[in-house]
Order: C-alpha cells, then sequence, then structure tokens
C-alpha cells in the first residue's frame, strides 16, 4: 500500500464485511466517495456456507464478499487492503484515518464495521474445528447437523439455554457438565426436554478423517458426537473506535459478562462521537450475516442524511452572503 495516499473521501468504511460493504454500496449509489478498509479477517472465514440470508442460503462466505466488493466498486467506491490503528479529530471536524503501515487518508464521516472476536473455550482442539463441527449458532448451522448427537460444553451460562435452543435440531442433545456448576432447576430444565447431562470436564477432541466423532473427558471417558456447541467469548474489534474516546461496555446474560461491544444508536448507528457511525458485530454481537448488512445499510443512509444537512447548513450561509 501507498504510505502517502493523500486521499480525502466522504466516507471511510472500517471492515470491508457484509455491514462494512452494505454501507459502502449505499454510500456509493447515493453518489458520495467512499473508501472500504479491508484487514482481510472476516469472523466468519472459518466456514464453508452461510445460512439464513434470503437470497443467498448456502453461499461462499468468502464468494458473498467478493461480490460486495466488485459491487462496491462497480458504483465507483474504493476498497483497498489494510489494517486502521487510529483515527485523529482534525480541526474542521473531520477525521485522519492511520493504518498499520503508516499511511493516512481523510474522511468527512466515519463508518466502523470491523465486527468481534470469538474467544473460544480452553479446550484442545476447538480452534481447528470452529466453523465446523465446533459451532455455536443453531440457526446457522443446526440444519446441517439435525438428528445427529449434538453435545453442548457448559462452561458458561449460556450453555442450559443452548441446550435446549439445540434440541430443537437434535433430540440426541446432550450437555457436557465441563466447568460449569449445574444446579437443580438447570438439571431440571434438560430433564424435561429430554437433553442428557454427561458429568465432568472434556480435555479433547476426537476426529476421524476430518470429521468430530466426540470428545474425551478427564476421567478417560468418551461422548460421541458429531457436533459441539461451544459459546464463545464475543470481543468486539473496537481499537479505533477506544482510541477516540468510546469504550467498550459489557455484553452481559443473565448477570453474567459474554462479551463486549460499542454503544450505538439502534436505528442509524450513530456513536457519541460526532461524525462516527458503528454497524455490525462491533455493536450488535447476535447479528447474523443479513442483520449485520441490514444494520451498514440503516447506518450509510443516516450517514448520508448527516453530510446532506451539512452541506444545506453550507449552503444556506453561502446564499446569505451572495444574495
Amino acid at each position: 500500500m501507498d504510505n502517502a495516499w493523500n486521499d480525502s473521501f466522504d466516507v471511510v468504511v472500517v471492515g470491508g464485511g457484509a455491514a462494512g460493504l452494505a454501507g459502502a454500496l449505499t454510500l456509493a449509489r447515493a453518489r458520495r466517495s467512499v473508501l472500504v478498509i479491508d484487514s482481510g479477517s472476516p469472523r466468519n472465514a472459518p466456514a464453508a456456507h452461510l445460512h439464513g440470508y434470503l437470497g443467498h442460503d448456502g453461499a461462499s462466505p468468502a464468494g458473498l464478499l467478493a461480490r460486495g466488493r466488485a459491487e462496491v466498486t462497480g458504483y465507483g467506491g474504493e476498497v483497498r487492503p489494510g489494517t486502521v490503528v487510529a483515527a485523529d479529530r482534525l480541526p474542521d471536524g473531520g477525521l485522519l484515518v492511520r493504518c498499520g503501515d503508516g499511511s493516512t487518508v481523510r474522511a468527512r464521516r466515519l463508518l466502523v464495521a470491523t465486527g468481534l472476536v470469538d474467544e473460544l473455550p480452553a479446550v484442545p482442539g476447538l480452534r481447528a474445528r470452529w466453523g465446523r463441527d465446533v459451532l455455536h449458532c443453531p440457526y446457522c448451522h443446526g440444519w446441517e447437523v439435525r438428528d445427529q448427537p449434538v453435545a453442548v460444553l457448559a462452561d458458561g451460562p449460556l450453555a442450559v439455554h443452548q441446550a435446549g435452543l439445540w434440541r430443537q435440531w437434535s433430540t440426541r442433545t446432550t450437555l457436557l457438565s465441563h466447568t460449569w456448576p449445574l444446579i437443580a432447576e438447570d438439571r431440571e430444565l434438560l430433564a424435561a426436554r429430554g437433553v442428557g447431562v454427561v458429568e465432568g470436564e472434556v480435555t479433547g477432541l476426537l476426529v476421524d478423517e476430518d470429521r468430530l466423532t466426540g470428545v474425551t473427558l478427564a476421567d478417560g471417558g468418551v461422548e460421541r458426537c458429531r457436533a459441539l456447541v461451544v459459546a464463545p467469548r464475543f470481543t468486539a474489534r473496537s481499537g479505533v473506535l477506544t482510541g477516540l474516546g468510546l469504550p467498550t461496555v459489557a455484553l452481559e446474560r443473565d448477570g453474567h459478562v459474554i462479551g463486549t461491544c460499542v454503544e450505538s444508536d439502534p436505528s442509524t448507528g450513530a456513536t457519541a462521537l460526532p461524525g462516527v457511525w458503528a454497524a455490525g458485530n462491533v455493536t450488535s454481537p447476535m447479528d447474523q450475516v443479513a442483520g449485520a448488512a441490514a444494520y451498514g445499510v440503516r447506518a450509510a443512509v443516516a450517514v448520508n442524511a448527516d453530510l446532506i444537512e451539512e452541506e444545506t447548513r453550507r449552503a444556506v450561509e453561502a446564499y446569505r452572503v451572495t444574495a
């Protein structure tokens, strides 16, 4: 990447996932100069297919993003590789966006769609199978493992909820107690739903011919399964926003912290920082691809409206001087 872009854009979009590209496409079609800076590390990269996105069910995540980039550039937008490390407020109210290689670009407005990182439980082998047969979202993967033995790893407050949810896709769902203490109420709920409980800490995964076949337990036992469900910690990729002074907030479920996110207006994506919007999983961790894309569009519409308001105000001021 050229270390002296010397470019200025109406909007710089940080992150080239579904939210960022959908926002950029909307802005480009609104005849805005828009640049997407993408680090090339989408959250769903390990998955071979995406689901639940009308018209794109079963599509390759990488293929969807490639088509999105082509659509953005087809309307005059730009997409460049790079990692944004910071943004500085300029005297005129705009922002100077700084990349890891020392390059900079000016933006009148900033749309941050950097997503999140899934932090997995500390069980050997999980990361290598993540998005394949180590899963967390039944709406993304449940159909593909329907009626197969599914094991849910209990290492946090979501485990019992997950087990009851995955039971919708497979009557062969089992909860692995692992490191989470189950109370009597939990056990009653699981029993009522027909979810079995296997006691003991999980120590590793069993894989045969590149397919998950089960997990090993601390007592030497084995529990067979075709899918292992975990609850990752959702950690927002928020460095650019925190550097500008917008802290992350805790994401809680039943009184337990399950991750972090940045706060933004749920309708517009506007943050507490003037001229800065956020969209997608960085601000709404539970969104699937379709939801993240929709969030990007809503934010882009709000950004364009804000620019029009500013341009109108300046036009009126200029008109009054010459009238």
